[in-house]
């Protein structure tokens, strides 16, 4: 079966890797003019002239980021089967489309209002109460297009920051930390849930994801499978999708989702039965899903900016290292490993031994260390 992907970052690179053992080709479909999955054939078209090409070459097709026109993957589906479907790209590209559909599923989010003027976010400010966090409807990810104002007089300077002409107002939310599930649906509509992950961020990027998340209550467990499950159910969804979640006193508050494999699930490569990378190559090939368990205890170390000492890190046993062949630039993801331990405590330590050799890597700090 021969597979599109829209986009050609490490996400695409990933898949394709997953998918290779399963007979699978790939052909790429990239429209920034910078490709970097470094594997299979990459149709570049920046101005969206070449997608007959695209459809003369594959069978099915999927994607590995959102933030590309929701008409292209409509127009591709009148053609041949598209996954997940472009509605679920059309709602993850708006977050008040995305929170509106959060809230008619009965999924918890922070308290919102829309701004579409500096005046308009001072007096959302002023009614959610501060701190709040101003958003960009479209176009953010990794914290870009975000702010926080903790006095509505800071409204001003964030909208001139975000720079966007229709903002999402969030009220701050107390939370204990940050998890994500990532929940698989195939074509005949089982679906199998990954065990979920505390994600630790510094300057808006993941840096950090144990899996399975420590210290996980039953019911929190429970609650984010049936937020994912509705999602999945409504969209009618195939494919890997990721919920992010913040755990608080009251239970958990749902922040967005992204409908693809994602950064908080690179452990799944060495810390699952089945990767999500080639559990969403089942799905949207129509195979069954593989087995979503986890092998043991897991934690992913993102690799921003700089590379550091990777030989080091490749004479660790308990490290797995994955480059994404990308050259070193400030905030870019170039990598991750996947550190692996039979308890709890050798993972705070072995995951801490790992990063000395990360330049820039923050301090671990989860769950698990604020425990002592």
């Amino acid at each position: 079966m021969r597979i599109g992907v829209l986009g050609a970052g490490q996400l695409g690179r990933m898949l394709a890797l997953a998918g290779y053992p399963l007979a699978k080709t790939f052909v790429f479909y990239d429209m920034s003019g910078s490709p970097s999955a470094g594997l299979g054939e990459i149709i570049i078209d920046r101005e969206g002239e070449y997608l007959d090409d695209l459809l003369s070459r594959v069978d099915r097709i999927t994607y590995e980021f959102e933030h590309l026109p929701v008409g292209i993957a409509e127009e591709l589906a009148k053609h041949k089967p598209v996954h997940p479907c472009p509605r679920a790209l059309q709602v993850c590209q708006n977050r008040e489309a995305e929170k509106t559909l959060f809230g008619e599923l009965g999924i918890p989010t922070p308290k919102w209002q829309v701004a579409d003027s500096a005046d308009a976010l001072a007096r959302a400010a002023e009614t959610l109460g501060c701190p709040v966090v101003a958003k960009s409807v479209t176009e953010g990810y990794d914290g870009k297009g975000q702010a926080v104002l903790r006095d509505p007089a800071d409204a001003a300077n964030a909208w001139a920051a975000i720079g966007h002409h229709r903002l999402i107002v969030e009220k701050f939310v107390e939370f204990r930390r940050e998890v994500s599930i990532i929940a698989v649906r195939a074509e005949d509509g089982a679906v199998a849930f990954y065990p979920m992950a505390e994600n630790t961020h510094h300057e808006g990027i993941l840096r950090y994801s144990i899996a399975p998340a420590p210290s996980l209550s039953d019911a929190v467990r429970a609650d984010a499978e049936r937020y994912i499950r509705a999602l999945l159910n409504e969209l009618n969804y195939v494919g890997v999708l990721t919920l992010e979640l913040f755990e608080t006193a009251d239970g958990l508050v749902a922040n967005e989702m992204a409908p693809r494999v994602h950064n908080s699930g690179h452990w799944t490569i060495e810390g699952a039965m089945t990767s999500q990378f080639e559990n969403h190559i089942r799905a949207v090939s129509g195979h069954p899903l593989g087995n979503v368990a986890a092998r043991g205890l897991s934690c992913m170390i993102n690799i921003i900016g700089e590379h550091g000492d990777i030989e080091r890190i490749l004479e660790l046993p308990y490290a797995h290292v994955h480059l994404y062949n990308k050259g070193e630039r400030a905030g870019r993801k170039l990598g991750h490993v996947n550190v692996l331990a039979d308890s709890y405590e050798e993972l705070v330590w072995r995951v801490r031994n790992c990063a000395q050799f990360l330049p820039g890597c923050p301090e671990f700090h989860s769950s698990l260390t604020a425990r002592g």
